[in-house]
């Protein structure tokens, strides 16, 4: 472990420092800020020639601020000689621009993918991506990790036994809710949305599957302003579910997101700690989960040239 070396910028440094902990090893020292023309520096502290370095950078708000941070990071270690840059990236960014569903509008999912190779990322490693298409963006390994198993156990403990539904929050999730299902021996629902242009509002059309008398738990990847949380729950409540759960890996919580949730009727929110919760405010019906013995153990995997899918196999 001696050749393994964790940086980390400003994004989320409690999160890398969790994860060294559970590796063992002390986090790499680096100048990271920002000068009063904004403009970033970066400055690795120690020697890192022929090393197998990692940066862990979600790519939380402020996200542009962020991500270029994450950049110039991998591009200081590619000059630094490291042999190997893997970048951590609990949460990846723009992940919804994934394809052209309107005329003459990017693929930032697609451009964010060419940026971090060209910056010198030989390796990226992320957690439960918007779209697996994303995947293909890249040219080199990528590595994605669940956290939908952390959330099945946190649930499993709560022994909802026959009652329980698990419901996807739109049609998109379906795959992911449907193997949460599984493991919780639970029917699956589905809710079915419409979103309309580029703003964050969406309207629930129709709930596929009988959610009458049944505790629910939605499933879906990130939280953003918590307008979908407040429709699932509410229709769900007037289609006579008895309580209602939601779960994801990401908590985002932007804007009004922390006020819909404690004004919802929902009964619990359950959430990773692959991004910064909160920022010290009071998270009523927020329970947070670790994501670092994940990351971490997906990071020593990497290191000593073993599986990370089999982190995976035989989970129940």
């Amino acid at each position: 472990m001696d050749e393994l070396k964790v940086f980390t910028g400003n994004a989320h440094p409690a999160l890398a420092q969790k994860v060294v902990d559970y590796l063992g090893i002390p986090l790499g020292k680096a100048e990271v800020f920002q000068f009063a023309n904004e403009n970033i520096f970066v400055r690795i502290l120690e020697n890192v020639r022929s090393r197998d370095t990692f940066v862990v950078q979600p790519l939380a708000s402020p996200v542009n601020q962020n991500l270029v941070e994450l950049l110039i990071m991998l591009d200081a270690l590619k000059r630094a000689s490291a042999e190997r840059i893997t970048a951590v990236i609990p949460y990846y960014a723009y992940g919804r621009s994934d394809r052209k569903d309107q005329p003459r509008v990017p693929i930032t999912a697609r451009l964010l993918a060419d940026l971090l190779t060209v910056a010198g990322a030989s390796r990226v490693l992320t957690v439960d991506l918007h779209s697996a298409q994303i995947q293909g963006f890249f040219n080199i390994p990528v590595d994605e990790l669940t956290g939908l198993y952390l959330l099945v156990d946190y649930f499993k403990k709560k022994k909802f036994e026959s009652d329980l539904v698990v419901v996807a929050a739109d049609i998109g999730i379906s795959k992911r809710a449907r193997d949460v299902a599984v493991r919780l021996n639970a029917p699956l629902a589905i809710m079915e949305k419409h979103r309309s242009g580029n703003d964050d509002r969406s309207q629930i059309l129709m709930v596929i599957g009988d959610v009458a008398g049944k505790i629910a738990l939605v499933v879906d990847d990130e939280i953003s302003t918590g307008g979908t949380l407040a429709n699932n729950v509410n229709t769900l409540i007037e289609r006579g579910a008895k309580e209602v759960y939601f779960c994801a890996t990401h908590p985002i919580f932007s804007g009004p997101a922390l006020g819909r949730i404690a004004a919802s009727p929902v009964k619990e929110v359950v959430v990773t700690d692959s991004l910064p919760v909160a920022n010290g405010k009071k998270l009523d019906k927020v329970t947070v989960l670790p994501l670092a013995p994940l990351l971490g153990e997906a990071i020593h995997r990497i290191h000593t040239g073993q599986s990370v899918g089999e982190m995976f196999n035989g989970t129940k």
